[in-house]
């Protein structure tokens, strides 16, 4: 049975990349108390983006996968908030997924649940999240997904 976040992960078989440097003026995360705050994550899969509109050329599905590598690139920007220790995690807090789709695609949420289910995966019950899935026109690099998320962590 797996006792920590990182044996859960190991599990899963899933490796926690280093965190990725900001992109522009923008800080990964923002620590305020006991909340951290981390900005917009993009999903990447063997170094390169997943790229797509949901509607057009990628299905729910697809999206769903590139939601989890949101997902994964969030627990490092977080591991990294933790000075490398994610075990300080207490829960996630909220997530805001956003769905690069077109006007009408209708299933932003499925999409989103490939971060969410995947959290819970990973953290049990800490992975149990408020959120938001809304759809976005375009993303950068056109990209299909970005999401962002809040962490409650200890001291």
């Amino acid at each position: 049975m797996a006792t920590t976040f990182e044996d859960r992960l190991a599990a899963l078989g899933v490796t926690l990349p280093e965190a990725a440097a900001p992109a522009a003026n923008y800080v990964p995360f923002v620590q305020v108390g006991d909340l951290v705050h981390v900005s917009g994550q993009l999903p990447m899969a063997d170094g390169a983006m997943i790229k797509g509109k949901l509607g057009a050329d990628l299905e729910a599905e697809a999206g769903a996968e590139a939601a989890k590598r949101c997902a994964i690139n969030l627990l490092a920007q977080v591991r990294a908030a933790c000075d490398g220790d994610l075990e300080r995690l207490v829960r996630v807090v909220k997530l805001v997924g956003f769905v690069n789709s077109t006007l009408d695609f209708e299933d932003q949420p499925k999409v989103i649940n490939g971060a969410s289910d995947f959290m819970v995966e990973a953290l049990g019950d800490a992975g149990r999240h408020a959120r938001s899935a809304v759809s976005a026109a375009a993303l950068p690099f056109g990209v299909a997904v970005e999401i962002e998320g809040i962490f409650q962590i200890r001291p």
